[in-house]
């Protein structure tokens, strides 16, 4: 994520100063573009080659990782289940409660503490979602 967080203004201004080049002048545009296009080959080659040169200590670190944290993953992947979920029954929920007691409210306005109430249990499908979740990311 942060790689994007600093990759994207880069392309940003590498953009705009091609569209400025390519304004004034074609043909320094398309040399920039070349010269562009063989750093960051250079650098994907360069990548290439640190990562393939790490071999057997790499991959047995990944294989303990990758066993010790089979049943870590499971919990977590159960927990963002519940939660999305949850949240998703708890907005259902309170579209149609939040409508009825919004209904209610027009014709008769001394209904305000029950309608609240109401749509307070319909969210409390999601808090219950949350309470899931954090005794499933406890166990992992």
């Amino acid at each position: 994520m942060i790689a994007w967080l600093i990759a994207l203004p880069v392309i940003t201004v590498v953009w705009l100063v091609t569209r400025l080049l390519v304004r004034r002048s074609a043909r320094a545009a398309l040399r920039l573009v070349l010269a562009a296009d063989a750093l960051l080959f250079a650098g994907a080659l360069a990548l290439l080659m640190v990562a393939l040169s790490g071999g057997d200590a790499r991959a047995a670190a990944a294989a303990e990782t990758a066993q010790n944290s089979g049943s870590g993953s499971a919990a977590l992947i159960g927990a963002a289940i519940s939660v999305a979920a949850a949240s998703i029954g708890a907005s259902i929920a309170v579209a149609y409660t939040g409508a009825a007691a919004l209904a209610a409210l027009s014709e008769r306005p001394e209904l305000f503490g029950r309608a609240m109430v109401i749509v307070g249990l319909a969210e409390g499908i999601a808090i219950y979602g949350l309470v899931v979740a954090i005794i499933l990311i406890g166990k992992a």
